[in-house]
């Protein structure tokens, strides 16, 4: 029997363009402005061209992302990545506005696929979202199929609608998301640190920053709280932002 053999890694090209968007609903949300401090100097430093908005109605949320997506598009020199940051109230698949009117989630990310912006069509696309997505509370615990055929076609012409993209949530799926008033949310300052003082392709960031979150505990109600950010990608490359 042969020994397996290590993957040759692929990686994107991000020797174009970087584009940037993030929307953020301030209101009833204290420290909410330290993010967007920290998402700027982050931006900055990983070269992006960042635009940012606060507090977006429900409709302005989907409004902001096609204009950005008519943005890439109409650009003459070519965008090899886009990040957008979505920071509000929410819950599962929700989004909250400023004028308290949900937008779903879904309908922004699809503003981007590869179907919608032929600009990024192959190229990743980053999404994060510092937002509720229930109510459960999580205290911490102590540490103590079918076959599928699949058939593969040597040079395909085509690719997936909803590849290259990478949705990085502050909660898993059915709890709170926690933000302080005056430091901002732990998830936005640590994911920043990471992304800004450490190399590496971006999925393995993303196990140091959810390696940190699950390291500290938040007090709410005056008892102590666990958070732990969920991941999913559909990336198909490895993505270094430096």
């Amino acid at each position: 029997m042969s020994s397996p053999q290590p993957l040759n890694e692929e990686r994107y090209d991000m020797t174009g363009d970087r584009l940037a968007l993030t929307l953020c609903v301030t209101k009833a949300r204290e420290g909410s402005e330290e993010d967007m401090d920290a998402l700027s100097r982050m931006f900055h430093h990983l070269k992006f061209e960042s635009t940012m908005k606060s507090d977006p109605t429900a409709e302005q949320f989907l409004e902001e992302l096609e204009k950005f997506q008519e943005t890439i598009d109409d650009r003459e020199e070519p965008v090899s990545c886009a990040f957008v940051v979505l920071m509000a109230h929410g819950e599962e698949g929700l989004l909250k506005g400023e004028d308290e009117k949900m937008v779903r989630l879904e309908d922004l990310f699809d503003v981007l696929n590869n179907k919608n912006c032929k600009a990024l069509r192959g190229k990743p696309k980053v999404y994060i979202i510092q937002a509720c997505r229930g109510e459960h509370r999580d205290p911490g615990e102590e540490m103590g199929g079918e076959q599928v055929a699949a058939v593969m076609k040597s040079k395909p012409q085509t690719i997936p609608t909803y590849t290259d993209s990478l949705h990085i949530f502050s909660t898993v799926e059915g709890y709170l998301s926690y933000r302080h008033d005056e430091k901002g949310s732990a998830f936005i300052q640590i994911l920043t640190d990471v992304f800004t003082n450490k190399t590496g392709p971006i999925t393995v960031l993303l196990e140091e920053v959810t390696r940190r979150m699950a390291e500290m505990e938040v007090i709410q109600e005056g008892k102590p709280r666990k958070v732990n950010p969920e991941i999913q990608s559909t990336l198909r490359k490895a993505l270094y932002l430096q």
